[in-house]
């Protein structure tokens, strides 16, 4: 579900209903369905653990995206350049702001290992938005790195329960994540 917010001052009701109508010309509902570490690291053909370096917002085919520049540190799966450009929907353009559920959102000087995907545009995009978003972070003891998936407080659809419950890995030690990563990596290549 898009949540479209302004500040009105200044624009007429018909011209806010346009606006609205040509946001809303692509946007329809949407269910993330949890899927397993081996199931986003089988569907990413990119992997990284990377910086986010800027963000920049843009209209395209009548909807706000966001574009996130991000400057790689390591490459898990895929090749991968320098810097990635990840397009997300939503964001804020003049006085509209675009917020879709479940789409992360990354602010810069961010370290994150990111699951990606080329999107029919062919740029990237994360697989399964916030579950294949992970953000790291240092605890307060010497130099041990944790990562928190961005669902472990996102509610996803877990067609096993057939309920929506937020779940996700949780302060897990960045080694042991990479482990587990490349575990499912060489779990999917030994897959008929």
């Amino acid at each position: 579900m898009i949540n479209v917010q302004t500040n009105c001052r200044g624009i007429s009701a018909a011209i806010w209903l346009v606006l609205l109508s040509l946001l809303g010309a692509d946007a329809g509902a949407t269910t993330l369905q949890r899927m397993s570490l081996a199931q986003m690291a089988r569907a990413a053909p990119l992997i990284v653990r990377a910086r986010c370096v800027a963000n920049s917002v843009a209209l395209d085919t009548g909807e706000i995206w966001t574009f996130t520049s991000f400057e790689v540190e390591e490459t898990w799966r895929g090749n991968a350049p320098p810097q990635v450009t990840v397009r997300l929907l939503g964001g804020r353009l003049g006085a509209v702001t675009s917020h879709v559920a479940g789409i992360p959102q990354f602010r810069p000087g961010e370290d994150v290992v990111l699951f990606l995907e080329p999107t029919k545009r062919g740029d990237l995009s994360v697989v399964s938005w916030e579950q294949g978003t992970f953000r790291v972070r240092l605890s307060s003891g010497p130099g041990q790195a944790y990562v928190t998936q961005d669902t472990a407080s996102f509610a996803t659809f877990d067609p096993a329960t057939r309920r929506f419950q937020a779940a996700g890995i949780r302060h897990m030690p960045l080694d042991a994540f990479r482990a587990r990563v490349e575990a499912a990596l060489q779990s999917a290549r030994t897959r008929p």
